[in-house]
């Protein structure tokens, strides 16, 4: 009995929740998130937990914004702050910087969520799947699945989308 490919590579994608333009002073990479960042990540962590999803490994750009938003998605998965790893390569990543940084994970991890910001992530979506061309809006979640056994074979459109989840949908 022929019971199909298992899946052995599973990526989380994140945007950053909703951030504050309130304080013009403020450097880009210390933006925090606004009422409606504070609204939305605890409800989209909260998703993923219900449904199941919680990964082995979460990484962060160090981006103020996008770390808070990490720290909100570990509190409602029950996921210890302190193992959240922070990458300043994230921090206006391209394809390339991502494809390394995912290339570059332990393989011991089958299920590894990223948080990040645009334009990089949906780039880096596109990427990876065939035929996606959506834009991850802010706190959008983004799930695809690789049939490979190591992270270094992830290449052009070797993902499949297993599903998206948006704070308006929720």
């Amino acid at each position: 009995m022929n019971m199909g490919p298992t899946v052995m590579k599973r990526l989380y994608l994140v945007r950053h929740a909703k951030s504050s333009w309130d304080d013009h002073s403020l450097p880009d990479f210390e933006r925090p998130l606004n009422k409606r960042g504070f609204r939305d990540a605890p409800s989209m962590g909260k998703y993923l937990a219900e449904n199941g999803h919680i990964p082995e490994l979460m990484i962060s750009s160090p981006a103020l914004r996008s770390v808070s938003t990490a720290e909100i998605f570990a509190k409602e998965m029950g996921y210890s702050r302190d193992k959240i790893l922070k990458d300043e390569n994230i921090y206006e990543a391209d394809v390339s910087d991502l494809i390394e940084l995912v290339s570059g994970l332990g393989d011991k991890y089958s299920s590894v969520m990223l948080f990040g910001h645009n334009p990089g992530f949906s780039f880096f979506a596109a990427f990876l799947l065939p035929n996606h061309a959506e834009s991850l809006s802010t706190c959008a979640i983004l799930c695809i699945d690789f049939d490979v056994s190591s992270w270094k074979e992830i290449s052009a459109e070797s993902g499949k989308k297993v599903f998206s989840a948006y704070p308006k949908e929720i």
